[in-house]
Formats: structure tokens, sequence, C-alpha cells
């Protein structure tokens, strides 16, 4: 790390996720240290895989990790009271991690916060954006926020690169099943579009015969 470098504590929730805001964060003048705390994955070994991918990628490119506390009870205490709604239930997932990010950031003398979350396109930006402010206003640290949406596909393809396990959905049971029933509701919609092209084309060869 620089002399000058300003040490960052970033949450992250997933190692692909990691490598766009890591590679940013530094060339602003951040050293980051990432912390783990995502009590929202599941299953167990769901969990430990995307752990195991992002403690791999950090050891090679020498970035310190913390793996914080990932509460379940907690988390099935606040977030799975939602069910299936989501902004009421990633509120409360996202104030569950980034608290835990704040607390950490405090007890290890951080004095600046990040979090990979705002990545993904997928992610609730506002929400998340709201959860964070509150919580560092409120323990005096200086949330460093920036849209990395715009370097999400560039995170897809460098992840694929290096061979990272990719996961199809945020984490918990219930986004698990909404990724299931958006990506049939999207094949759903491509055999549509194919039978419309199809139809199209034998009317304009009936037409021209």
């Amino acid at each position: 790390m620089s002399s000058s470098s300003t040490p960052l504590l970033l949450h992250a929730c997933c190692g692909p996720c990691s490598l766009e805001p890591v590679h940013l964060l530094r060339e602003e003048g951040f050293e980051p240290t990432i912390l783990w705390s995502n009590p929202n994955i599941q299953p167990a070994a769901e969990h430990d895989l995307r752990l195991a991918t992002l403690l791999t990628w950090a050891d090679q490119v020498d970035l310190p990790v913390i793996v914080g506390s990932c509460d379940r009870t907690a988390w099935e205490k606040s977030a799975a009271l939602a069910g299936f709604n989501r902004e009421q239930r990633c509120r409360a997932c996202y104030a569950l991690r980034l608290a835990e990010l704040c607390h950490v950031a405090k007890e290890r003398g951080f004095t600046h916060v990040s979090t990979t979350l705002v990545v993904s396109p997928y992610q609730l930006f506002d929400v998340c954006h709201d959860v964070l402010e509150r919580l560092t206003v409120a323990q005096g640290l200086t949330m460093v926020w920036r849209d990395f949406r715009p370097w999400y596909s560039e995170a897809t393809v460098h992840s694929r690169e290096l061979g990272m396990y990719r996961q199809n959905y945020c984490g918990c049971r219930f986004s698990a099943a909404e990724a299931t029933v958006e990506r049939h509701e999207r094949r759903d919609e491509r055999r549509r579009e194919k039978l419309a092209k199809r139809r199209t084309t034998m009317e304009a060869e009936h037409v021209i015969r």
C-alpha cells in the first residue's frame, strides 16, 4: 500500500463483483480491505463456495480479507420475514450486512467504507445508498459511494477469463426463486419472438407465391 493511499473497508458480496470496484478504488487512491459478511447466502454450500472464490482471488492480488459475522438467525428474523416483498427484504438484508461493515470499520480503525453491492444492475441501488448513508452518518464514517454499474459487463468478462465461479442469483432463497421465474420469463419471451418471426416469414412467402 502506498503511504498516500487511504485505507477503505469494502463490503464484498462475491468475488466477481469485487473485481472492478477494487481496481477503480485503487486508481482513486484508496487501498481496500475486503469485509465478507453475507448471512443471506443460501444454502451453506453456496455461501462457502462464494467465499472460497473470493479468498482465492484476493490472495492472488494481495488483497486483505476480513471474514465478519454472518448471523443467519438475525437474517431470518429481519429480512426473511419480508418474504417476496423485495424492497422490504433487500432493505433489511442490506441493513444487516452493512451494519456489520460499519461495526468492523469502527473496530479496526477504518474511516472510509464502501460496498460492491452497487456493481450489479440487479440490486436496488437507491435503497442500498439510503441504508449505507444512514449507517455511516450514525457511526461518523465516510461513505465512498460510486456507481459501479457501468463496469458490470467488464466485471462479467474479467471474472469469466479468471475462471471464477459465477452465481445466477443474489443469494437468498427468495432471490433464487425470483431469478428462476425471471429466467423462465425471458426464455418464454424469446420463444414468442422466434415464433412471431417464423409466422411473419411464412406469411411473406405465402404472399410471394
